[in-house]
C-alpha cells in the first residue's frame, strides 16, 4: 500500500507553511505531486505531477526541476504497475487545473488542492486531500461523497489549528498518510 507524505500544507502565498505537495512512495517508486520552493520533492522522483502548469509557484518548479536534473513538473498520468496516478480536471475559476485520483489495488486517495467546487469523482475515496478556501463546504461535500479520511491542505493564515474542521482534520508538514 502507497506511503503519503505531505511535503507542504500551505497556500501558494502562505508565510506560515510551505506550498502544498504530496510525496507518494509505493516499493521503490517515488512521485511527486505539487509543491514548490521549500515544499518540492527529493530529486530521485520518478515523476513530479503539478495540478496547474501556468500557476504561480511553477516557475520555481521549473528552475529546481532543472537545477536538480528532474524531469519538468507537468500535468500527466503516471502508472507504475498497479499504482496509477491520474489527472482529472476540477472546475476552477481562473484557470485548467487538475487534481489527480491516485490508485493502487482496491484503495484510492484524491489530491485536490484547488477547486471552486468539490470534485465528485473523488467519491468513495478512503482518503482525500483537499484545499481549504471553504472548509465547511468541503467538509459537507466530501461527507456525502463518502469520503472516509479528508485532510485539509491550501492552508491560509486565517487557520487556527486549535479549531478543528467540522468533518476531517489539518494536514501536518511530514505527516504520513495510507489509503
Amino acid at each position: 500500500m502507497p506511503r503519503l507524505i505531505l511535503l507542504g500544507i500551505g497556500s501558494a502565498g502562505s508565510s506560515r507553511f510551505a506550498p502544498a505537495g504530496l510525496l507518494i512512495e509505493y516499493g521503490h517508486t517515488r512521485v511527486g505531486l505539487d509543491g514548490g520552493p521549500g515544499s518540492e520533492p527529493p530529486e530521485n522522483v520518478d515523476a513530479w505531477l503539478v495540478t496547474d502548469e501556468h500557476g504561480p509557484l511553477q516557475p520555481g518548479r521549473l528552475r529546481i526541476a532543472r537545477e536538480e536534473g528532474m524531469a519538468d513538473p507537468a500535468v500527466a498520468p503516471f502508472q507504475h504497475g498497479p499504482l496509477h496516478v491520474d489527472p482529472v480536471p476540477v472546475a476552477h475559476p481562473d484557470a485548467a487545473v487538475y487534481g489527480y485520483r491516485i490508485r493502487a489495488g482496491h484503495h484510492t486517495a484524491v489530491w485536490a488542492p484547488e477547486f471552486a467546487k468539490v470534485p465528485d469523482w473523488g467519491g468513495q475515496a478512503d482518503l482525500m486531500f483537499a484545499g481549504a478556501a471553504d472548509v465547511g463546504e468541503t467538509a459537507a461535500a466530501a461527507e456525502r461523497f463518502g469520503v472516509r479520511r479528508l485532510v485539509f491542505v491550501c492552508l491560509g493564515e486565517e487557520v487556527d489549528p486549535q479549531i478543528g474542521p467540522p468533518f476531517g482534520e489539518w494536514g501536518e508538514e511530514g505527516g504520513q498518510y495510507r489509503m
